[in-house]
């Protein structure tokens, strides 16, 4: 059975729409992608919605990454030479989070010992 993604572009276009007409402009240089990746949907999440809102904390739970945007944050991390905290902040993660996709996701010579 094939796994359905939600059609981001379409979501985001759909509200920018109705409750924000304004911020379309922002927005309009990711909504012209033939397709929208994870960190494009975080991106436009933040410039949609208030970055600093109290509805923040609660949809954390509600995130979900992809093995591309794992492996951008991480690359993210290594090129800044920043630690797990850091990025924990900058991406809104948390740093027990970034250590283990850093320990899962890590190169394969050192899990082949393991």
């Amino acid at each position: 059975m094939e796994r359905s993604t939600p059609n981001y572009k379409r979501i985001f276009e759909d509200i920018i729409s109705r409750k924000c007409p304004e911020k379309y402009s922002l927005c309009a240089h990711i909504l012209n992608k033939d397709e929208i990746s994870a960190m494009d949907v975080l991106r436009l999440n933040d410039i949609v919605f208030d970055k600093n809102g109290s509805a923040k904390s609660t949809n954390q739970k509600h995130k979900s990454y992809d093995h591309d945007t794992i492996h951008k944050v991480l690359d993210y991390q290594k090129e800044n030479n920043l630690s797990n905290v850091a990025v924990s902040k900058h991406f809104n993660v948390s740093r027990s989070t970034i250590s283990k996709w850093r320990k899962t996701f890590s190169s394969p010579q050192r899990n082949a010992f393991l």
